[in-house]
């Protein structure tokens, strides 16, 4: 369960990231919001460091999270700015693929499947850039959790800082 909401807190908080032609490379503040980083204020101090130690595991680091929301920096190179769709962000990572992806002008859209022993499920994730340095996205996520069934459903946005990324590394 811990694995499967790290991934969900982690591919949410950077779906909204890509777009070729529509964004500017560098370093991004991405805010996202649902209620279930709301219940992360609830999770116990031994078991949040358990989801850290488990990101890092993956390669990503834990963002910060406050009053529901996880805001956390993400550098974009200038390869990844130019990919048509975000499906490298998804690909391969715990069991869950992009088995669909579109984009037209400033907006796109990606169909997640994942097939994990410990959690099945589908979602979309979709985003907009209304500028090359300000986007908005949304992410929903069916599921289910050794056996429970579990819908996450979240809001992000993001802003572009600045042009150097020294002080995080990009998503891989």
């Amino acid at each position: 369960m811990r694995k499967f909401i790290a991934f969900i807190l982690f591919s949410v908080a950077g779906t909204s990231a890509w777009c070729a032609d529509t964004i500017r490379p560098g370093l991004w503040e991405v805010t996202t919001r649902s209620d279930l980083l709301g219940l992360a204020a609830h999770v116990p101090s031994d078991q949040m460091q358990q989801i850290t130690s488990l990101a890092r595991q993956y390669g990503l680091k834990m963002p910060r999270i406050r009053d529901g929301a996880a805001i956390s920096k993400v550098c974009i190179t200038p390869e990844m700015a130019q990919q048509d769709i975000p499906s490298r962000l998804y690909e391969n990572q715990s069991g869950c693929a992009v088995v669909n992806g579109s984009r037209s002008g400033n907006h796109y859209q990606v169909e997640l499947v994942c097939d994990h022993p410990r959690f099945k499920g589908n979602g979309r994730a979709e985003g907009v850039f209304s500028t090359p340095e300000h986007f908005t996205g949304k992410t929903e996520f069916n599921s289910t959790v050794q056996g429970a069934p579990l819908y996450v459903y979240a809001e992000t946005s993001g802003r572009w800082v600045g042009a150097q990324c020294e002080v995080t590394q990009p998503v891989r």
